[in-house]
């Protein structure tokens, strides 16, 4: 063999060698990631190509799976009563990627989560059965927030304080998922949706802080209790009415000039909703500890999972004292969620012990078989001591019987609860946003809930909008729900 002959054979080895080299590659290493990429048309044939599992409330299926007419995608995802339900499932999309449950739940409900596969599924590669995810959610709760939301712009969580169950997560207004299932009709839903300026698709329930108004008022005089700034609910504060933010020329008024808010004791400063008693109590207890307090109830998480993840409530940092006080009413920079604020409510019902919320309650498989029990989870820890949270019942039940949150009252019920009306644009030039949350008990069959809710715009004229007068029948249709027997 000469020279020539024997160094093209080398090179053409090399080449080979070379090629097997790749193919080895691609197959072992980057298989996986080019079989994951969302681009991959293979992975919605193989999802789509039989009926996938279903999203449960109270034992029925809120989702299904529909023939398609035509086309390589043999089934599309459906839905019951969309709207009602879509702050919780989300949408699964032969268009988009999925969201909410049916997003994180993915590899669940299309039968590839490893937990699904039998020994021979896992030998052959094969999918596995579909599973289902088991919601926590009730549905006579969800109904009553989503009938009583109504026509308002708002959102509306109720849990139970004792297990963290999350009962209900409602938005208004709301949009029906179905409209983004189908590939061919998806992109022109998707533009609709988008372009509609009250933003059907915010999940104004987890995903949407704004400024909480006077509920955040919980969350100082939980401070105040616990850091014994004031030893009990009813001893006189020190706090002149009106009010004025070191610093600044400017008095904070109160909502109501005639209140006796002038020294009120923390029950009826909540009581009459007084802006110069927790404006000046978070002045002396110093941002640090009001934060700490805001930390411990769940502000300042940016990985509230639930097990969707809900955006951030915050509590800022870095101000002076006049921007400390305004905080105090849950004003400046403070922003929450109707969850956050429920977590309150929760935290206190159940004697300081806050559950860890969630609105799963386990998967299975396609027999039935528990993948996951989240329930079982279930953690709870300790924000308040239990004799602060026995006088901050009490306070707030003094808030629903004979303050600002009358219209939360529930015969044979225990009920406690605190109005916010937050201020909303410069100078307060736009509508404020209503809020309530609340605790109730039932008197006869140990039932509990804790409820938020946020109206962040309705029909109501703005001398109109208030706590009392839009969130508070809210929450007490949900609360007259889940205590029902």
């Amino acid at each position: 063999m000469n020279k020539t002959i024997r160094r093209a054979s080398v090179f053409s080895l090399l080449l080979v060698i070379a090629l097997l080299v790749r193919a080895t590659w691609v197959q072992f290493y980057d298989g996986q990631a080019l079989a994951d990429d969302t681009n991959n048309r293979r992975n919605a044939i193989a999802t789509y190509s039989q009926p996938l599992g279903n999203i449960i409330v109270a034992g029925n299926a809120i989702t299904g799976s529909a023939r398609t007419k035509g086309g390589d995608l043999a089934y599309k995802r459906t839905y019951k009563d969309g709207k009602l339900y879509a702050a919780v499932t989300g949408y699964a999309s032969q268009a988009y990627a999925p969201t909410q449950l049916e997003g994180i739940y993915t590899d669940l409900l299309n039968g590839t989560d490893p937990g699904l596969k039998t020994i021979m599924d896992t030998l052959t590669g094969e999918r596995a059965d579909p599973g289902d995810v088991v919601t926590t959610i009730d549905p006579a709760v969800q109904k009553a927030a989503y009938d009583a939301l109504g026509d308002k712009k708002g959102g509306a969580v109720a849990i139970d304080p004792k297990t963290g169950r999350i009962l209900a997560a409602v938005s208004t207004p709301s949009y029906d998922p179905s409209q983004l299932t189908d590939a061919n009709t998806a992109g022109g839903a998707w533009k609709r949706l988008n372009a509609d300026p009250d933003k059907p698709m915010n999940n104004r329930a987890l995903r949407q802080p704004l400024p909480p108004g006077s509920t955040f008022k919980l969350v100082v005089a939980s401070a105040a209790l616990e850091s014994g700034l004031y030893e009990n609910v009813d001893q006189h504060t020190d706090s002149p009415d009106p009010y004025r933010l070191p610093g600044t020329l400017r008095d904070l008024a109160n909502e109501n000039p005639s209140a006796p808010c002038r020294n009120a004791s923390i029950r009826v400063a909540l009581q009459y909703s007084c802006n110069n008693v927790f404006a000046k109590m978070a002045v002396d207890l110093g941002q640090d500890k009001v934060r700490a307090m805001a930390e411990k109830y769940g502000f300042n998480d940016d990985r509230q999972d639930v097990p969707v993840r809900a955006y951030p409530s915050v509590y800022p940092k870095g101000m002076d004292k006049s921007s400390t006080g305004l905080t105090g009413i849950g004003q400046y920079d403070v922003t929450a969620t109707p969850l956050q604020m429920a977590m309150v409510s929760a935290a206190i019902a159940n004697g300081g012990e806050l559950p860890s919320p969630h609105m799963v309650s386990r998967t299975v498989d396609s027999g039935g078989d528990v993948v996951h029990d989240y329930d079982a989870d279930t953690g709870s820890k300790r924000i308040i001591s239990a004799r602060t949270a026995a006088q901050l019942q009490s306070a707030m039940e003094t808030v629903v019987k004979d303050g600002t949150g009358t219209n939360a009252l529930i015969d044979g019920a225990t009920v406690g609860g605190k109005t916010g009306t937050a201020q909303h644009g410069e100078n307060n030039s736009k509508t404020p946003y209503a809020w309530f949350t609340s605790f109730g008990k039932s008197d006869s069959n140990g039932k509990e809930v804790a409820v938020a809710v946020m109206v962040e715009q309705s029909d109501a004229a703005r001398s109109e909008v208030s706590g009392n007068g839009l969130a508070a029948p809210v929450a007490r249709a949900m609360m007259a729900a889940a205590l029902k027997k």
